[in-house]
C-alpha cells in the first residue's frame, strides 16, 4: 500500500516562498527517483524537479532552475520542493510522483505513484 500526500501549498506573493512537502507511506523512497510536476489551468503536466535515488543528484526544467530546489530527508521518508523567487507563471497544482525503474525523466508515464496534488498560487 503505497500513498504520497503532498502538502504546503497556498497564496503567496510574486518573489515570495513555499515550501512543499511529499511525505510516503507503504513505500521507502531511498529506493525511487521522485519528481515534481505541476499543471495549470489549460496547461498539460509537466514535470519541474526531480531527485534520484542513486546518488541523490538533482534535476530541473530550465524554466525553475535557481528557484526550485528538490531535496530528500530518508529519516522522515520525505520529499520536499523549496520554491523561491516565484512568479505568476509558476501557479499550478503541484503533484509528487516516485518512480523505482528508472532515473529521472520528465514523461508522467515513467512514475509509479502519485500523489494528489497540492495547489500553489502566485498572486499580488
Amino acid at each position: 500500500q503505497v500513498q504520497l500526500v503532498e502538502s504546503g501549498g497556498g497564496l503567496v506573493q510574486p518573489g515570495g516562498s513555499l515550501r512543499l512537502t511529499c511525505a510516503a507511506s507503504g513505500v521507502t523512497l531511498d529506493y525511487y527517483a521522485v519528481a515534481w510536476f505541476r499543471q495549470a489551468p489549460g496547461k498539460e503536466r509537466e514535470g519541474v524537479a526531480c531527485i534520484s535515488s542513486s546518488d541523490d543528484s538533482t534535476f530541473y526544467v530550465d524554466s525553475v532552475k535557481g528557484r526550485l530546489t528538490i531535496s530528500r530527508d530518508n529519516a522522515k521518508n520525505t520529499v520536499y520542493l523549496q520554491m523561491n523567487s516565484l512568479k505568476p507563471e509558476d501557479a499550478a497544482v503541484y503533484y509528487c510522483a516516485a518512480d523505482i525503474f528508472g532515473p529521472c525523466g520528465w514523461e508522467s508515464s515513467e512514475f509509479d505513484y502519485w500523489g494528489q496534488g497540492t495547489q500553489v498560487t502566485v498572486s499580488s
